[in-house]
């Protein structure tokens, strides 16, 4: 008979010292470091079509676009993500003099994979609606044409689901639109 061992539970500020020293990311949840796999060519590259688009639309506007190397982090119950799109509009409200944790998100976008796809349309989606900022959340899909938006409107979260090229995806909280066939532009789903 095998036993489990103990959980080691870590603090946030433990966890900082060690995500900034390690040559890995890790994210943070409940006291536990879940560390981070790599992502497929269909999903980089639905990342980077994204961010240069929405890059492309908000130049010389209050509203800035960063990808998956900048850490946000929630609050009350404190975890710390490496989401794959934010945007963050005025100055970035970082939680410290180190300028890598980001807490005035006002969009998240986070593309699909098959290991956290459940984890980000639940658990993690809870800990995002903590962030007073927050007013969109965008779930891709990399294996097929399905874009899921979440927008808070007048204190509740209303979804519409988009599953065509031809759809567009408005973001009222920056006034950008995305075409779904410039998200999936280099996606071949055969």
């Amino acid at each position: 008979m095998s036993s489990l061992g103990a959980r080691t539970l870590y603090t946030p500020e433990e966890y900082l010292f060690m995500e900034r020293k390690a040559t890995l990311k890790s994210e943070y949840l409940s006291g536990e470091i879940l560390a981070m796999s790599g992502a497929s060519l269909a999903h980089t590259r639905i990342t980077l079509d994204i961010a240069i688009e929405l890059d492309n639309q908000l130049r010389g506007k209050e509203c800035e676009v960063v990808t998956n190397d900048l850490r946000v982090k929630t609050s009350p119950v404190v975890a710390y993500f490496y989401p794959d799109v934010v945007v963050f509009c005025g100055e970035p409200e970082l939680e410290d003099d180190t300028f890598d944790t980001l807490l005035n998100p006002v969009i998240i976008i986070e593309v699909l994979s098959p290991s956290t796809e459940v984890y980000d349309r639940g658990e993690k989606f809870e800990y995002y609606q903590q962030i007073p900022s927050l007013k969109e959340y965008i779930l891709v899909s990399q294996d097929k044409v399905h874009v899921e938006h979440y927008h808070l409107q007048d204190k509740q979260w209303k979804s519409k689901e988009f599953h065509t090229l031809q759809n567009m995806l408005t973001l009222s909280s920056i006034g950008c639109k995305l075409p779904l066939r410039d998200i999936y532009t280099r996606v071949d789903f055969d």
